[in-house]
């Protein structure tokens, strides 16, 4: 796989009848290797131990409804009181971040209403505050540590 922008993980990698499988450490079971799951894992990683996320109050594969129709969160995070507070949006490596992929975390967010969204390709990571109160998005600097979360929710919820 891609070398990313993200620090590197001790993955756990094991071969069967389909090919490469990777532990999600979320989801407790081995996945299919894609480079957008490469992806995941690598940030999910970086939440939990870089941005001290709490692992039991994030998930992966995420179901909603959209207009009637079933759709997937790559990964939500969950504030204290089990409300959505981040989505956060993987693409592949070779997947360029363009405003249709910011439109498809909008959709996702208009049923979610969280309060940060993150788009990662890997390589490049965006992550935007949502202020109902003002109705503005304002792209922030960085991912916010799991405690400035907090704060985040806080004033823009």
């Amino acid at each position: 796989m891609i070398a990313l922008s993200l620090p590197p993980i001790a993955a756990k990698l094991r071969e069967d009848s389909t090919g490469t499988r990777i532990y999600d450490r979320l989801r407790h079971r081995y996945v299919a290797l894609t480079p957008e799951e490469w992806v995941r894992q690598h940030f999910v990683e970086f939440l939990i131990t870089g941005k001290h996320y709490p692992a039991s109050l994030m998930a992966n594969e995420v179901g909603l409804s959209l207009n009637g129709t079933s759709r997937r969160c790559d990964t939500v995070v969950f504030d204290r009181c089990g409300l959505p507070a981040v989505i956060v949006e993987y693409k592949a490596p070779t997947v360029s971040i363009t405003q249709k992929v910011f439109d498809q975390i909008v959709r996702y967010n208009m049923v979610l209403r969280a309060c940060v969204l993150i788009v990662s390709n890997g390589l490049s990571h965006y992550c935007c505050r949502v202020d109902y109160k003002n109705r503005q998005v304002v792209f922030l600097a960085d991912v916010p540590d799991y405690e400035s979360l907090q704060d985040l929710i806080a004033h823009y919820r």
